[in-house]
């Protein structure tokens, strides 16, 4: 079953840039963050509520309930650069590099799980950085070093790393926990992190200028955002992280379709070599 969860994980995902692109074209990405982490956490809370979990709060251990603090932690810092840099950049860029989250993720999964690697898998990986550099523009590189638009990619190479942290300590943290229940409290975790930034960079008053079309785009967003994590952590605690993971990132393939219908984005044929490398890889990485 964890497998079906990964993959729903990777749709909602999918589902979620395209949402959130949309809701952000006016307003500020921090407080679209913001605004859509209470709609993450109204939405987990519930499912915990009709689960019944809630009761077992005071049955998490110090140790467990650090950990996925510090996952909140990791996954609010990768949403502050990922929405930021869907706000700057183009989606069919931004979201590639925040699945390269995938290689780090196995890497990290090798080191401090000890989710070992055969020689197959290593060839996914290699398969799916390969496809990553090709969805890479040569021109995105040069852009990123000069000022102005190009800085997405900083937020994108920044959203990965974080998401990366987030798979392991998520992995760690939700071993003695329900699974629903810890996604909910590392959301409460992202939502007082989020309104940190909101407040800390003085766009407090935004929140009240977000028009009416972008706040319903948010709000879909955030509960997309909802049923992937909670798909995704269910999947996690079933799964290896290794696999869970990178199946998760498929979510690219999502991406891609809805963007093209949506915003008209289009891959170059060298962009596209990239996404099958990324996909085959993906898909090796779940199947051996």
């Amino acid at each position: 079953m964890w497998l079906i969860y990964a993959v729903g994980s990777a749709f909602f995902a999918g589902l979620t840039s395209i949402l959130a692109k949309c809701g952000i074209r006016k307003t500020d990405s921090t407080v679209a963050t913001a605004v859509r982490t209470v709609v993450i956490l109204v939405f987990s809370w519930l499912i915990v509520g009709l689960v019944g979990s809630a009761n077992q709060i005071s049955l998490i251990s110090g140790r467990t309930l650090v950990f996925l603090i510090l996952s909140g932690a990791a996954t609010g810092a990768s949403w502050l650069c990922y929405f930021r840099a869907l706000q700057l950049g183009d989606i069919n860029k931004v979201v590639p590099i925040d699945k390269s989250s995938t290689v780090l993720t196995i890497l990290l999964a090798l080191i401090f799980l000890q989710e070992g690697v055969s020689v197959p898998k290593a060839a996914a990986v290699l398969a799916i950085a390969v496809g990553i550099l090709l969805m890479i523009e040569k021109k995105d590189v040069q852009d990123t070093k000069s000022a102005g638009k190009g800085g997405w990619m900083l937020y994108a190479v920044g959203s990965a790393f974080f998401a990366s942290l987030t798979a392991i300590l998520g992995k760690i943290g939700i071993s003695g926990v329900e699974s629903n229940l810890g996604t909910a409290i590392r959301t409460c975790v992202v939502l007082v992190m989020a309104w940190i930034m909101v407040f800390v960079t003085g766009k407090q008053k935004e929140v009240r200028k977000i028009e009416r079309k972008e706040l319903m785009f948010i709000c879909l967003s955030g509960i997309a955002t909802g049923a992937s994590w909670l798909c995704y952590y269910r999947a996690l605690q079933e799964g290896p992280a290794s696999v869970v993971a990178p199946v998760d990132k498929l979510s690219v393939l999502v991406t891609v379709v809805f963007s093209y219908f949506v915003f008209g984005e289009k891959l170059s044929r060298k962009a596209l070599a990239g996404l099958a490398f990324l996909t085959a890889g993906t898909v090796a990485m779940a199947i051996l």
